[in-house]
């Protein structure tokens, strides 16, 4: 049975991916979002809001298993979740040092890193989206 720390990596690993996989559609959207009608800015925010929704809850679930801080306010962190991966378009490169399975990683480890409580880091330190390997040091990444 997937964990809310399982399930959390995984919506960021799919949700860095769609940068790679969209980045011109996502480029053009963001630029031009504000000609788009009404309606249509009803519908995404509709659907960024039932993604908000996805995030956090998952963040919940992960506070009151105890794997999450509680002290940090799940708001917050998806907010900043959010931020972090959308402004991937900005600057991601398909044909960079990084691909973009190891920056969903990197996010990945950063997150966890501040979010996991001591519980949550004993039961997952193990797993594959937790601990990442270091680019070398005189690389440029972006």
């Amino acid at each position: 049975m997937p964990t809310p720390v399982s399930r959390l990596c995984e919506i960021i690993l799919s949700f860095t991916k769609v940068f790679e996989l969209y980045k011109p559609h996502i480029t053009v959207f963001y630029q031009e979002s504000t000609y788009l009608k009404k309606d249509y800015h009803l519908q995404i925010n509709q659907k960024r809001d039932d993604y908000r929704k996805i995030i956090f809850k998952v963040i919940r679930e992960g506070q009151k298993r105890g794997d999450f801080r509680t002290e940090v306010p799940a708001e917050i962190i998806t907010m900043a979740i959010i931020g972090m991966v959308n402004w991937t378009y900005k600057w991601f490169k398909k044909d960079g040092e990084l691909s973009i399975e190891t920056i969903a990683d990197i996010f990945n480890d950063f997150i966890l890193h501040g979010l996991l409580t001591e519980k949550g880091l004993k039961e997952h330190a193990g797993e594959k989206y937790f601990v990442i390997k270091r680019p070398p040091e005189n690389k440029r990444l972006l």
